[in-house]
């Protein structure tokens, strides 16, 4: 009578004994906002990358058409009716009026260029001569025009750094010319540079210094790249020349890498 006793005892114990193999866990499935998060991060990327590649074209175009429209609405106003195709035309033809300008330009500056303009150039400048307010506008206009687009120009060649407006703190800057005797006599240097510091990203504002050579830093980028480094607030940096020293080389000796014959590339 004891032996089923202790029987059923043992099997009470080993039912009430935990398992030694816990039961297989059932499988977490990823909730379903996460493939709904992915999707939209993905979607975000595309349309940013969108705006990157589009954005430049984008705003191109649209000074571009801006650009091209101005000057054809104030150059077709000076252009005869008889001259202007528009005239005969049931719609406009855009950019007429930029190329009627340029082939005035151009034309002009032909007949500049001879005895009989130059002539003609010298009798009206010293008609605005005699001019009182005219005479300033003009001589400044003039030497400033001849200054930048001259054939001699030498202005806005050189980017150069300048410790402004304290030391220890660099701005940059261009260097546009030399100043006059008066000013190098009372700086009390004979060496002195004029420095034009723009402003960001308002480039056409700035600040006239007038430093000793040996205070100027010299820059090896070109005006353009020190331009585009103003307007964009640093964000626009230009390349380092050693790299792109290192690209050209790179590219010519690709180009100058010379071409084995197929047997002797079999045999290699």
């Amino acid at each position: 009578m004891d032996q089923p006793a202790n029987h059923n005892s043992a099997a009470l114990v080993q039912a009430a004994a935990p398992s030694a193999t816990p039961p297989a866990a059932a499988p977490v499935s990823a909730p379903p906002s996460s493939g709904r998060h992915r999707a939209l991060r993905r979607l975000r990327g595309y349309f940013l990358t969108g705006v990157l590649v589009t954005a430049p074209i984008g705003i191109t175009l649209w000074l571009t058409w801006n650009i091209l429209f101005f000057v054809d609405d104030k150059v077709k106003l000076l252009i005869p009716a008889a001259y202007n195709p528009d005239h005969y035309l049931p719609y406009n033809i855009p950019g007429f009026g930029l190329i009627a300008l340029v082939v005035a330009l151009t034309l002009i500056g032909m007949l500049a260029a001879g005895l009989i303009g130059r002539t003609l150039i010298r009798i009206g400048e010293g008609i605005v001569a005699r001019m009182p307010v005219l005479r300033g506008i003009y001589a400044a206009s003039k030497q400033v025009i001849e200054t930048v687009i001259g054939r001699n120009a030498t202005s806005f060649r050189e980017v150069v750094l300048v410790e402004f407006p304290r030391r220890e703190c660099w701005t940059l800057g261009f260097i546009t010319g030399m100043p006059g005797v008066e000013i190098q006599r009372a700086g009390k240097d004979d060496d002195l540079v004029n420095v034009f510091l723009p402003t960001t990203p308002n480039p056409t504002s700035g600040y006239l210094i007038f430093v000793p050579r040996r205070d100027v830093v010299k820059l090896s980028m070109t005006v353009e790249d020190g331009i585009k480094l103003v307007v964009s607030g640093g964000i626009v940096t230009p390349p380092d020349p050693a790299d792109i020293e290192k690209a050209r080389k790179k590219r010519v000796a690709r180009t100058f890498i010379p071409k084995l014959p197929l047997h002797d590339r079999a045999k290699q």
